[in-house]
């Protein structure tokens, strides 16, 4: 039985036991729950069942996971768009990460025509395309920028991350978000984004690489830690 003190935290994603990411999450969180000392109650929120923001509101903190396309963009951007204006402690990764990047450039920055490559590739305006290079199953530096929030709960200037993806923020829109509260906070040594900060948002970071997957080598995860502390906040 669930305490009833418990956080429940809604992963935003179309579940898959062969995604490696999909099996990391929930060893993530379940040595979070250890390490806080904070019962959680984890659900899965498939996106083709996602249709009101009614059906969000009983999550304390919640998760846009990797795995994408999903099976309905709509209902992702929309569980993200609910997150961002209600104050609930969001992490996107990997999908998730480019998922809020369409939801902020459509709703916020009005950029109704903002796509993504791969789910719309005849699109006028892909914010999200194709890496210059594939990341599927590499590994990188990352270099978190000195004074930002995400820095802070690393406890570190450089870490090194996995990685599953071929897509990221389009280099030739990076300057839309420039002066706007989505700030950029971490690179690769090549000055790629590779995360991003809503810095009027109480607890909402977005990453293309896959921290959950330090759970796979027993390893801690400050971020997911963080993310379960923010989310006890809003019991």
């Amino acid at each position: 039985m669930t305490s009833p003190k418990a956080v429940h935290i809604g992963l935003i994603g179309d579940y898959n036991p062969t995604v490696v990411a999909h099996q990391a999450i929930p060893l993530a969180l379940e040595r979070a729950q250890r390490e806080t000392d904070q019962a959680l109650q984890v659900t899965w929120l498939p996106t083709d069942e996602i249709h009101t923001t009614s059906s969000l509101a009983g999550f304390q903190g919640l998760w846009c996971v990797p795995a994408s396309p999903y099976r309905s963009t709509a209902g992702a951007l929309m569980a993200i768009q609910y997150a961002r204006e209600t104050g609930r402690p969001f992490l996107g990764t990997c999908g998730g990460f480019q998922h809020a990047l369409l939801e902020y450039a459509q709703n916020v920055l009005g950029l109704r025509e903002a796509a993504h490559a791969e789910n719309d590739p005849d699109a006028n305006m892909h914010l999200i395309s194709l890496l210059a290079c594939s990341l599927v199953e590499q590994s990188d530096e990352i270099v978190l920028a000195e004074g930002t929030r995400l820095q802070r709960i690393f406890g570190a200037s450089v870490i090194h991350e996995c990685y599953h993806c071929r897509y990221g923020l389009n280099p030739d829109h990076t300057a839309l978000f420039a002066a706007t509260p989505l700030s950029v906070c971490g690179h690769d040594r090549a000055g790629e984004v590779r995360a991003i900060e809503l810095t009027t948002h109480p607890f909402y970071f977005i990453t293309l690489f896959q921290h959950e997957r330090r759970a796979l080598r027993g390893e801690p995860n400050p971020l997911v830690n963080a993310f379960v502390r923010a989310a006890a906040g809003c019991i």
